[in-house]
């Protein structure tokens, strides 16, 4: 079963946490049916990704041969059949519709988008610089609005601007790790590496990490947001945002992380520690 799993990668399932955003600080923890609907969505946008890793797999087996990690994925070796891989990827597409339109007609809308974006990502807009990167933090997107308007929960702005700063870091954290790994054949594995250098993506990266502390930051100290919560204790949970960022920097730099934000998540203490810090202290603030 290993070569599956790791085909279908459901440690990166760990994204849709994403979905369960406006449940947490919108404060509809107790409203079963609305719990029952964010599920739904989290587990469809779980294996729509799946489905959407079978697509890039199957498309990028030739390229994924000349990196020196991806190579070992079950297409590029040839553990798995093509054709064996397209049917399971199908049927995590099925499964994935299902569930959407179970959660609601606008979870399965924005699911569908998601799923069209990695198309589009996929036959070429992966090619163009810097947009590469939006199309990844607008996949994360998409799973706090699944969680938020598809389930008619009204989005936070300013939990908005900062997940699109987060995942934007999370997306040019990626393509540094990405050109140190490769070298210098970073463009014959992906072609947009060739557009990036070490330099423009450490900007890139510290932009995009000051920004999230700084929105996150004002969104705890709002006074819309003190009167929502009714709180004005949310701001001690920003050592905990600081620390997270500080941590996955230190690991993109000295470490070789940044690669993966699932597998850093699961692999790193510190972030393992700062992660559930956070989310221990906003349940506690919020509850």
């Amino acid at each position: 079963m290993r070569p599956w799993i790791e085909l279908l990668r459901p440690h990166q399932w760990l994204k849709s946490g994403f979905v369960f955003v406006g449940l947490l600080f919108g404060h509809a923890w107790n409203d079963a049916q609305t719990v029952g609907q964010v599920l739904l969505a989290a587990a469809a946008f779980s294996l729509a990704a799946s489905a959407v890793y079978v697509g890039n797999d199957f498309v990028d087996r030739e390229r994924d041969r000349l990196h020196p990690e991806k190579c070992r994925r079950p297409l590029a070796s040839g553990v798995i059949p093509a054709g064996a891989a397209l049917v399971v990827g199908a049927l995590c597409l099925a499964a994935a519709a299902g569930l959407a339109w179970l959660a609601s007609p606008t979870v399965l809308a924005i699911v569908a988008a998601y799923l069209l974006l990695n198309v589009g990502y996929s036959l070429g807009l992966k090619r163009v610089v810097l947009l590469d990167v939006f199309i990844i933090a607008a996949g994360f997107m998409l799973r706090i609005l699944a969680g938020t308007l598809g389930v008619g929960i009204a989005p936070s702005h300013w939990l908005l601007l900062c997940g699109l700063m987060l995942t934007l870091f999370l997306g040019f954290c990626k393509r540094r790790a990405e050109l140190r790994a490769l070298a210098g054949g970073a463009g014959g594995h992906r072609r947009v590496l060739d557009d990036y250098d070490p330099a423009l993506l450490d900007q890139l990266t510290g932009i995009c990490a000051a920004a999230t502390i700084v929105c996150y930051s004002l969104y705890t100290v709002s006074p819309d947001t003190r009167a929502l919560h009714d709180d004005d204790r949310l701001a001690a949970t920003v050592p905990f945002v600081v620390y997270g960022m500080f941590r996955y920097l230190y690991r993109l730099h000295r470490r070789a992380g940044g690669g993966d934000p699932a597998l850093d998540l699961l692999t790193d203490r510190h972030l393992l520690a700062a992660a559930g810090g956070w989310l221990v202290a906003v349940l506690l603030i919020l509850a």
